[in-house]
Parts: structure tokens; sequence; C-alpha cells
């Protein structure tokens, strides 16, 4: 672990050189709707499941999802089941849950954010490689390799689920390094034909233009980047070095704490705009807001974890 000194100001050298590159902003939205809202509170819950030690530990038949620390309580009421689960890889403890929702016709796919060395150094390997989501698409490395090492058994798992939920829609959603990893997962879910909502909190920017454009404009399920205040994990990696993000984002201007309402998130549309999380001050960044969006994401992994703690 950093010392506080020190990872501040990694982060905020880090962060000073995204406001070397600006990008008109293409459309503003004020306030979103009381749908749209509901469903970020609720995958913001899926997502919190999966750190969850309980919820990776699926058995024949099946495991009910729940958060003993109280913060998926949406998810809890429902009748959700994990019929998959992928943890403790060999290179980037990826980790995290296939699930059935039958209150809701759901099938969702939530990946754990960074809480292990493994983990974290596949967040700070910055520089990038290709991939093959699409034709000249390059990444960041890190992440890529973290979905590489899950794809296999995680697209056989939603197969499966599909067999026997043929109607569910597909959610995939994830906090931090775990929104990183759900971009590329559906990516290539809606390659395959089948469509998929993507719900990330507090994700870094994965990708340049070319691979950010090219999910921003799939058209196959929509996306939903949320982000809050002066966390700086959504600054990262820096825009100088050419990482820009999907398109839209969800800001959310409450302080930490404060359960937002529809009326205090804003929609930014563009893959670099300087009204929303990027455009608070680089030096002003806050690590407990990427921890809070709509309850604390992480509180599973509190006395265990190593996600990005002061």
């Amino acid at each position: 672990m950093f010392p506080r000194f020190f990872f501040r100001a990694a982060i905020a050298l880090f962060l000073s050189f995204s406001t070397i590159i600006a990008s008109p902003l293409a459309l503003t939205t004020r306030a979103i709707s009381g749908d749209d809202y509901a469903n970020l509170a609720l995958f913001e819950q899926f997502a919190a499941a999966a750190y969850c030690p309980g919820n990776n530990n699926v058995k024949a038949g099946g495991v009910k999802i729940t958060c003993p620390t109280g913060n998926c309580p949406l998810v809890q009421s429902d009748d959700v089941v994990a019929v998959y689960e992928f943890q403790n890889s060999l290179l980037t403890d990826v980790t995290g849950y296939v699930a059935v929702d039958n209150t809701r016709s759901l099938t969702v796919l939530a990946f754990r954010g960074s809480k292990s060395v493994r983990n974290f150094i596949a967040d700070a390997n910055f520089p990038v490689g290709p991939t093959d989501i699409c034709a000249g698409c390059t990444a960041h490395q890190g992440f890529w390799l973290s979905w590489v090492e899950a794809r296999a058994g995680v697209l056989a798992a939603l197969k499966t689920a599909a067999a026997s939920h043929p109607n569910n829609r597909v959610i995939v959603t994830g906090h931090s390094l775990g929104g990183a990893i759900a971009d590329f997962a559906a990516a290539e879910i809606r390659k395959s034909g089948v469509t998929a909502d993507l719900y990330t909190y507090g994700a870094p920017r994965i990708a340049g233009t070319t691979l950010s454009n090219f999910i921003t404009n799939q058209n196959m399920g929509g996306n939903f980047r949320t982000t809050h205040k002066n966390d700086p994990v959504p600054r990262l990696p820096p825009l100088a070095l050419g990482f820009v993000h999907i398109s839209p984002e969800y800001y959310i201007g409450t302080p930490n704490g404060v359960v937002p309402t529809a009326n205090d998130i804003t929609k930014y549309s563009g893959s670099v705009n300087l009204l929303g999380n990027t455009g608070n001050n680089p030096l002003n960044t806050d690590l407990s807001a990427h921890g809070f969006y709509f309850n604390t994401v992480g509180a599973c992994g509190a006395d265990e974890g190593f996600e990005f703690k002061e």
C-alpha cells in the first residue's frame, strides 16, 4: 500500500496531464429519467455484490446473491442466483459472477474492482497493445489481460444461461477495475449478436479513440458510464497518453455519503468533455468519492481489500 502522501502525489501528477487535451462537449442532459436513475442504482448494487466473497463461491444449483454489509438490498429482495463464478486467476485475479435475476428477467455479469496486489498490478500496467475486439483496436493491456483470463468461462456461462432463460435482458456491470473489464466484456457479447447494457461506476479509461468509439457506437445496448464528483480513477490513464472514455457519462455531483437523486445526475456525451468528472481540478482528488456512488460500493471488501484506500 502506498503511503497517503505519495499516492496522492502520483495521482495528481498523472491527472495534471489530463488538462492538456480538450474536446468540445457534444450534448448535455441535466437530470435523468426516473427509469435511468432506477437502473443506475440497481446495477451499482450488482457491482457491489461482486466484492462479497460468498457470491464468488458458486455450488451446484447456484447460490443466492447476498451482501452481508447490507449494500445490495434491491438485489437481495429479488430472486437472484449466481450460476457461475470466477476468481483467483493466475495473473490478474479477475473476480466476479454470472447471475440470473428471476424477478426482473435479467442475466447479469458483474466484475469486482481492485482488491488484490495482482489487481493493482493490472491497473498500473499502462502500456497499450492489440485486442481482437475490432480492427486496429488497441487497449490498456492490464485491463485487456484481465478480460482475456475470464473470457472463455464467462462466455460459456452466458451461453448456458441464455439457453434456459432466452428472453432475459443481459446486463454487464462493474466498479473501478471491474468497470474497465466490463467494457471489454460488453463489447464482445454485443459482437456475438447479443444485446447487452453496460453499467460502470468509477471506471478508468481503457483505450484510445478507435476502440472507445467502437464500443460507444455498437448500438447493441445502452452505455451508462457513471462517475462521481472528484473520483480520481475515471481520470486515469491520462488523456495525454491517448486514452479517452466511452460515451456517454452520467456524472453524480453530490458530496460523499449523500445518496444522489435523479436531479443530481447529469448526462454528458463525448469521449472527452471538461464538464463532468474530467473537468474538475486535477489537483482536487478525493479517494473517498471512488468508494461511494449510490452507497459504499466496496463495503464487502473493506476489511480485506486493496481498493484505492487512503
